[in-house]
């Protein structure tokens, strides 16, 4: 052992310690930086996204079984009287409640009649194939009980 001040001969190598240190944070710091963006984005990306594209398949898949519905009240309509169909569609897609609209949505062509799911950030429009323009249907529902369409000759006022 010697006499003394044992850092005496080391006050210049003291500055290592504090550069690693410095280096240790800012990598640190930076890394840190990069998994909060990459977090952020992960929720978008992989949460999000599928939600929305299952969202619209289903809408679909409900649209075409009400513009089923529709063209098969047309086939059987009688010519004087009336007729009504009783159905079921989901209550909920993707856990939230949803809104159908049927008849010309457009205002343009008289023609056109389509059935419109929209909920709250997916909408999906199909059109009402087979009645055209000899018919009007027209009308809206929610997702929730029983759903109804309905028939008169006479016309609904």
């Amino acid at each position: 052992m010697r006499p003394g001040d044992p850092n005496k001969n080391h006050g210049t190598k003291t500055d290592a310690g504090v550069a690693n240190l410095i280096e240790y944070i800012l990598i640190s710091g930076v890394l840190t930086g990069l998994f909060i963006v990459v977090l952020l984005l992960t929720n978008t990306h992989f949460m999000e996204m599928p939600a929305k594209t299952i969202t619209y398949s289903a809408y679909t898949d409900i649209s075409n079984g009400i513009s089923t519905r529709i063209v098969d009240i047309y086939a059987i309509a009688p010519a004087n009287g009336n007729i009504t169909s009783r159905f079921d569609i989901p209550d909920e897609v993707a856990g939230q409640g949803y809104l159908v609209e049927v008849g010309n949505l457009y205002g343009e062509d008289l023609s056109a009649q389509t059935v419109r799911i929209s909920g709250t950030t997916v909408t999906a429009n199909v059109a009402i194939a087979g009645i055209g323009s000899t018919r009007r249907a027209g009308g809206n529902t929610t997702g929730s009980g029983m759903n109804r369409i309905s028939y008169n000759s006479g016309g609904f006022v």
